[in-house]
């Protein structure tokens, strides 16, 4: 059970060494702001040399807020010590307890910085999570589960077929939790709500199961109105503090971030409105199906608790195939700006060109190093990390191998059929690798020989097919570290023409290891 008095050593310990580092209202002011930089130049620029635009120079201003640069290397930080900090104070946290968290990425990488205090930091993360956030959360401490399920709130799929997939990926987050060090008993007790859990892709369930589980602290930053909270009374204030410094403030310039959890936008527009009198936010969304890092599209934000369409000024969906140019100029430049900071100052862009506005300040929620690592490897090598359908059906030769690899299941005759009939071999061609060697890799540990001999010899990539393209994806990032080129099949074994109007569990079966 989690603990009812405070951990007083805990709590100085925090507060000198992480509070005092981040922004926080002192003496009537915010002490230790993030920096307010004008990109007005740089983004004009972006815009004539990368799109042939040439937007208006007079009155436009756009300031990026870099809290790329704040002591954790994001914006999530900021609720993250929030809400940390709360609980040792009201005692519901003390060292030695377990911190529990589904995160997308920062919000895990903000909880690893503080978890060098003392607290043990578990993260229930996507395969899918960019390998740069991967080796920081990892290098910082941080225990990781895998889910082959979208840690991004959506809404949950029904039906046999999800519990029987949520029982394979149950089965995985108890073998974790073993490898990790854990009982798994207090799994056990628990586990037919955690299928239930997992049948709705609820990962932020999970989390808050598993810290009920365990005695230990869950943050659930998709709920707490602390990471509301923490934008209106710091994040707000201090934004005006710094325009005001360049002539300008909050009440004549739109304040755009792209969404996340929501607790930036929401707080932000709440200050806005009780300061200024006006609406002030736009959010920023990607295409639907378009993949930016912790950021969701418009239709995964709807039902959020901190969504409030009517408290934006504007929200907006933005091409992120098209902001990707921005996102690589910026950084060429030497600006520390990462994925959805790019989107958001596309956008930008894009309202100044048709006219809705001419003075922004942007938030640049995190830096660009983990995202560039992968795109150099992929540029090195020439080749993608993933590959549709069509393209891989179009070049079948030319790989090496076609291996199915998921570290729980195994596809059943009908599943090894479909594969071969929608890429165009024989299906002798699709090969099934063990389960154990797929979560040995994906682990870091070396397979069998069994594994080794999938593995072409002849310097042709393999294509790794898997369910619905998350394990496969991962896999293969995994490979191409070890030299073995790689590439996984987009969309897995569920988005082929043959598997249409057909159950996944028509198609595989939870291997037996």
């Amino acid at each position: 059970m989690q603990g009812t008095t405070v951990d007083t050593t805990l709590l100085a310990k925090f507060d000198s060494e992480v509070w005092a580092r981040v922004p926080h209202l002192e003496g009537g002011s915010v002490a230790n702001p993030t920096p307010l930089v004008d990109v007005t130049d740089v983004l004009l620029e972006c815009a004539r040399s990368e799109y042939g635009l040439d937007l208006d120079r007079d009155g436009t201003r756009v300031f990026a807020k870099l809290d790329s640069k704040i002591e954790g290397g994001s914006v999530k930080v900021r609720p993250a010590v929030a809400i940390v900090r709360d609980a040792i104070s009201s005692g519901k946290l003390a060292e030695g307890q377990t911190v529990f968290e589904a995160t997308s990425g920062n919000f895990g990488l903000a909880l690893g910085a503080i978890g060098k205090l003392g607290l043990d930091v578990v993260a229930l993360v996507s395969r899918r999570l960019q390998q740069g956030v991967v080796d920081r959360l990892q290098k910082d401490g941080v225990r990781l589960i895998n889910l082959d399920i979208d840690i991004c709130p959506a809404p949950g799929l029904k039906g046999d077929a999800d519990l029987l997939v949520a029982a394979g990926v149950a089965a995985s987050v108890r073998q974790q939790l073993g490898q990790l060090g854990f009982d798994t008993k207090p799994f056990d007790s628990v586990r037919g709500e955690a299928e239930s859990l997992l049948a709705r892709q609820d990962a932020i369930g999970l989390a808050k199961l598993l810290a009920q589980a365990y005695g230990g602290f869950c943050t659930e930053q998709y709920d707490n109105e602390l990471n509301v909270e923490v934008h209106r009374t710091v994040t707000g204030p201090e934004l005006d503090q710094q325009l005001g410094r360049s002539g300008a403030s909050l009440g004549e310039t739109d304040f755009v971030c792209a969404f996340g959890t929501g607790g930036t936008a929401l707080g932000l527009s709440r200050y806005v409105a009780s300061k200024h009198g006006r609406k002030g936010v736009r959010v920023v969304f990607p295409l639907s199906g378009q993949d930016v890092a912790g950021i969701r599209t418009k239709e995964k934000a709807a039902g959020l608790k901190f969504f409030e369409p009517a408290s934006y000024l504007g929200a907006h969906e933005v091409d992120f195939e098209e902001a990707s140019r921005l996102f690589e100029f910026l950084n060429g430049k030497g600006y520390d700006v990462g994925e959805s900071g790019a989107l958001a100052l596309y956008a930008c862009m894009e309202l100044i060109n048709y006219g809705v506005g001419k003075k922004f300040a942007v938030i640049v929620a995190d830096g660009a190093s983990k995202y560039l690592s992968e795109v150099g490897a992929v540029a090195r090598r020439g080749k993608r990390d993933q590959v549709r359908l069509d393209e891989a059906a179009a070049s079948i030769g030319e790989y090496g191998a076609v291996v199915w690899a998921h570290n729980m299941f195994v596809p059943k005759a009908e599943g090894v059929r479909a594969i071969a009939s929608s890429l165009g071999c024989a299906e002798s061609e699709v090969m099934v690798a063990d389960v154990r060697d797929v979560q040995a890799v994906l682990n870091g540990a070396e397979p069998s020989e069994g594994f080794e001999r999938l593995v072409p010899r002849d310097g042709r990539p393999m294509l790794v097919v898997c369910m619905a393209g998350n394990t496969s994806l991962m896999l293969a990032k995994v490979l191409e570290r070890r030299g073995v080129a790689a590439e996984s099949l987009v969309g897995g074994i569920s988005g082929l023409p043959a598997s249409k109007g057909r159950q996944p569990f028509e198609l595989v079966e939870i291997a037996r290891r």
